[in-house]
């Protein structure tokens, strides 16, 4: 692997990126109310249906997502200490009536017990982040590591550093040390790695997410990116077919 033709490289998408030649840059996410009326309103969206975000297609989540907080039935699943208190026979009903979530028990109980672990420690999301400075690495700690089990699959690494990074970019919240923020390797992170040379095909099937994390950490080291800088323009290049070329 040549580091200084691959950070040129990621230069180039980087630039591709914000001018607009990757193609269609629209985010799944974009999909929000915008008008939120407080920082917690703000918070939760982006959080609790980013746990629901596993296999599927993430444009329909997020617009499922943006449905049912402007149903004022369906809105209260969004309060964590209204949906830690709802039967589950009461938070399936509204959890499904715009299939934000697809699977009727397991995505329920997902969305409970987030809201749970954030109501009984901290209230709500807003304090959570507070309770940890805003500070990235002792917001990795606490749900990764401290409170794990009450995090499920929001806790796992990719979805964790991905959340990150959202709640940045969409959800107003600035967190220090974000820099540690490790890029998020789904598939179309995957198709970049291997061509631009930062993974063979043969180590996309052996090695595991964290590690293709870390080789990306490693590339990046002393070119003042960040990884998690590089997941947008990497995952619409691929998402595009690799209409932008780099020659």
């Amino acid at each position: 692997m040549d580091k200084r033709r691959l950070i040129k490289e990621c230069r180039l998408l980087l630039d591709a990126y914000k001018s607009g030649k990757l193609g269609d840059t629209t985010m799944p996410e974009d999909s929000n109310p915008r008008n939120f009326n407080t920082k917690e309103n703000r918070a939760s969206y982006f959080t609790l249906p980013m746990s629901l975000n596993y296999q599927r297609d993430s444009y329909k989540l997020w617009q499922s997502a943006l449905k049912t907080y402007q149903d004022n039935d369906t809105k209260t699943v969004f309060d964590v200490s209204e949906a830690s208190r709802m039967s589950n026979e009461k938070l399936r009903g509204k959890l499904t009536k715009y299939k934000l979530a697809l699977q009727p028990n397991k995505h329920v109980q997902t969305w409970q017990t987030i809201s749970k672990t954030i109501f009984e420690n901290w209230g709500n999301v807003e304090n959570l982040l507070e309770g940890c400075q805003f500070d990235f690495l002792k917001l990795r700690q606490m749900i990764t590591k401290d409170f794990k089990k009450g995090f499920p699959y929001l806790s796992g690494p990719k979805i964790f550093n991905y959340w990150s990074f959202i709640i940045q970019e969409y959800g107003g919240v600035k967190l220090k040390k974000s820099q540690f923020i490790e890029i998020a390797p789904d598939t179309h992170i995957i198709k970049c790695s291997i061509k631009l040379g930062v993974i063979s095909q043969e180590e996309s099937e052996k090695l595991s997410r964290d590690q293709i994390s870390e080789r990306w950490r490693k590339t990046l080291d002393g070119s003042a990116i960040n990884p998690i800088d590089m997941h947008p323009p990497l995952w619409f290049w691929s998402k595009n077919n690799f209409i932008f070329k780099l020659e």
